[in-house]
């Protein structure tokens, strides 16, 4: 199958507050808020829903095709993604604007308060990539009107499609947040996104399942829970070797989602793998610096659900 995955690029700037938000935000002051965090360091680094899905999709063999925009100062994002073997033609340059960059503040308990400038993202793609019935395409936090127009096609041409609304719910009207659900073969987010859209749209699990054919919601180190028309299922998190920083697991879990479909493994073990691959960019600064190997991946697996991957 080909994958798309249609989303953000963006330049992660990660910082590190050795405090918890807590001890410095006073409940009955919430008003009036006016603090400032001083951190321990800043990295940069590439990231952006659609580079860091296709990123570890690449690490699991896949070859993804990102559709998004950037802006003028793209020039070491594309050089990474060559230097990973990312395909880059279906990325639109907008000259007039900085790439997108998200600014992230990360406490000690591992909670982050995150300021985005949409930049070039503001901006629609323009023409779309050729979809044919072989391919999966995942709606990632995007370029609005980017993310309606790819499912109209989708639905036009029958092209199964992951809904991953995000941060961008939001910005999406309550009648296209319906439209993008509506007809979805997998509808991914994490438990707070899933109160979000429950609430905009009024509906409960029941409502929503006769929208999406599968519903997965993520809850950290909870780990996720799985509705199918036939049933559900949980899945506990996997540990992670060491905590550094939470950034990007939500991506690399579903290019272990993608990974599986693609590959033609059960939901669930899709799901099973996506668990343990979300586990790697929490052991790294930013979300494009991670490695391991299939035969790694592979171990672990069975070690964690003790079944092969294949």
């Amino acid at each position: 199958m080909k994958t798309f995955l249609s989303g953000s690029l963006a330049y992660d700037r990660i910082m590190d507050f050795p405090d918890s938000f807590k001890n410095h935000v006073l409940p009955d002051k919430i008003h009036m808020l006016n603090v400032s965090f001083l951190i321990n360091g800043l990295k940069e680094n590439f990231g952006g829903t659609a580079g860091n899905i296709a990123f570890t999709l690449k690490l699991l063999g896949g070859d993804p095709l990102i559709v998004g925009t950037v802006g003028r100062d793209f020039k070491p994002y594309h050089e990474w993604l060559k230097k990973n073997k990312i395909g880059s033609d279906n990325i639109k340059i907008v000259k007039s604007e900085l790439t997108a960059g998200a600014y992230i503040i990360t406490d000690k308990a591992n909670n982050q308060i995150t300021a985005f400038h949409p930049g070039a993202m503001s901006h629609s793609v323009g023409k779309l990539p050729k979809l044919g019935k072989d391919s999966l395409v995942t709606i990632s936090p995007g370029n609005v009107s980017d993310m309606v127009k790819i499912v109209k096609e989708c639905k036009k041409k029958d092209i199964p499609y992951i809904f991953d609304p995000g941060q961008q719910i939001p910005a999406i009207s309550t009648n296209n947040l319906r439209y993008l659900l509506n007809g979805s073969y997998i509808f991914i987010v994490n438990d707070y996104e899933y109160a979000l859209v429950s609430k905009r749209l009024k509906a409960n699990k029941s409502k929503i399942m006769k929208m999406a054919d599968n519903i997965i919601v993520t809850k950290g180190e909870k780990g996720s829970e799985t509705t199918t028309k036939e049933g559900r299922f949980s899945i506990k998190a996997v540990k992670s070797r060491k905590m550094v920083d939470p950034t990007g697991a939500g991506d690399a879990f579903r290019s272990g989602l993608i990974h599986g479909i693609i590959n033609k493994h059960s939901l669930k073990k899709a799901v099973q793998l996506a668990t343990l691959v979300a586990t790697y960019p929490i052991e790294h600064y930013g979300t494009q610096e991670h490695k391991f190997t299939k035969k790694e991946i592979s171990a672990r697996f069975k070690r964690n659900f003790k079944a092969n991957i294949n």
